[in-house]
């Protein structure tokens, strides 16, 4: 059950760049859910998946020289929800359908997720080498809070230039 979650039911399997198809497979499910339960379900699905996410890397690496290993995705699918958390509580907060989630927020997510996780600036490479299983699921976390912010930031530019 530990390596099914790690490698995300095999996304974390796919070649090449197993990473970027963890967080696409991420984003599809996460907008998903957001259309389901809206934000409050992202939130909780967030939340769990983190959770499990520590205690399968955990679990799945015990005894690996090297936990951060290529097919464990499930950090980036945290990471990612955690991304896609920013704008689906923008549009729940703003008493939008959950019918909607127009494609520059997820793809903005997506976007700056995947740079932030790739870039590691700041915070995200601090956990980076910080290594170990925390280290494996925290960067990708810190990704993701980058990722939020940094597509609301977006947003609201966007919107300030259209107005």
């Amino acid at each position: 059950m530990q390596r099914l979650l790690c490698i995300w039911f095999g996304a974390g399997l796919l070649r090449p760049a197993p990473g970027t198809w963890g967080s696409a497979v991420a984003v599809a499910l996460g907008v998903l859910l957001h259309r389901v339960g809206h934000f409050p379900l992202l939130a909780i699905a967030t939340l769990a998946v983190t959770l499990a996410g520590f205690w399968a890397v955990r679990g799945y690496t015990a005894g690996m020289a090297d936990p951060d290993r290529g097919e464990i995705v499930i950090d980036e699918v945290a990471g990612q929800w955690l991304a896609l958390c920013f704008p689906s509580a923008a549009f729940f907060f703003a008493g939008m359908s959950a019918d909607v989630f127009p494609y520059p927020g997820w793809l903005a997510a997506f976007a700056f997720f995947r740079l932030f996780d790739i870039w590691k600036p700041w915070l995200v490479g601090r956990a980076d080498r910080e290594g170990g299983v925390d280290g494996v699921m925290k960067d990708d976390l810190w990704a993701g809070l980058f990722a939020g912010i940094a597509t609301l930031l977006a947003a609201a530019l966007a919107h300030l230039v259209l107005m």
